[in-house]
Formats: structure tokens, sequence, C-alpha cells
């Protein structure tokens, strides 16, 4: 039987972050809006990680809905600290950035959502609450990758 928090299908996400025109990425799951005016986001970030040292320095990020197709690219953004690999490289390396309202982001992803950092909520847990204010958005597609589809590719366990 699984877990209760394991049961729902979650959209995954790609948090991308900025910090001296350099960007990381990071496979969030975590993630919900709040509030609809203005419209706010919450984003569940690891603790100790790249994403989580970048937010702390910076105000600015894109969440990135994956597509469906792009489930590859949870081992490599996922699975892989941004401190001892470097994501960035590996994503030019792999022609899988282009720009989106002037900001490196994955290309073909199915949603793109620019965020302004406005608070954190630290619960003593592994992950810290950061509440974003949406800036812009565009939606691509309606074919998004979630939990569901990973745990049958195997790329998560649950």
């Amino acid at each position: 039987m699984q877990r209760p928090w394991n049961i729902p299908s979650f959209p995954v996400y790609s948090l991308a972050t900025y910090l001296y025109e350099a960007i990381n990425m990071n496979i969030c799951t975590y993630v919900t809006p709040v509030s609809m005016h203005p419209k706010l986001y919450c984003v569940a970030i690891y603790q100790n990680t790249k994403t989580m040292d970048w937010l702390n320095q910076s105000k600015e990020a894109v969440l990135q809905l994956l597509h469906a197709d792009q489930y590859k690219l949870v081992r490599t953004l996922g699975q892989k600290s941004g401190f001892n690999y470097n994501k960035q490289q590996w994503l030019e390396k792999n022609l899988y950035l282009t720009q989106w309202k002037t900001l490196p982001v994955l290309e073909n992803a199915a949603a793109y959502i620019h965020l302004q950092k406005i608070s954190t909520f630290s619960s003593g847990g592994d992950h810290v609450l950061f509440v974003f204010k949406a800036l812009q958005y565009q939606s691509l597609s309606a074919n998004i990758l979630t939990t569901d589809i990973l745990s049958k590719k195997k790329l998560i366990r649950i």
C-alpha cells in the first residue's frame, strides 16, 4: 500500500535559479498555487542544495512545468547536486536551453512562470517553503510530466 503523500499524482517542475549570469535547475514536485490575487506559488526547496543557496542570494526564478517528453531530464536535474555537477554546461551541451522573456529556460516545457521571491518559511524539516509572486507566465501544452509517469518509468521510488 502506498503512503498517503504518494497516492496523488503531482505535476513535475524544474525550478531555474539565476546568479551572476549563470543558471542552475532542480526538480520540484512540492509546488502549489496559494492565492489568485495576487497569484502566489509555494515551492518547497530541499535544504543544502545549490538551488537553496542561490535563492538565498537572488529574488527571481522561473518555474517550468515539464512536458511529458522531458522525463529523461529528471535524472540529471533532480538526482545530481549542482554543487558537484555543472547542470548549465550539460544543458548547453545537449541543446536543452532556449530563451524566454530574456531568461534561459528549458526548451519545450509545458509552461513557464516567472517568479519573484517574497518570503520563506522553515519548519525544521528537510525542505524550506518559498513563497513567490507570479510576474509573468506562458502555457504551451497540456501534456505534462507527473510523478505517476516518473514512477512507471522507474525514475522515482514511491
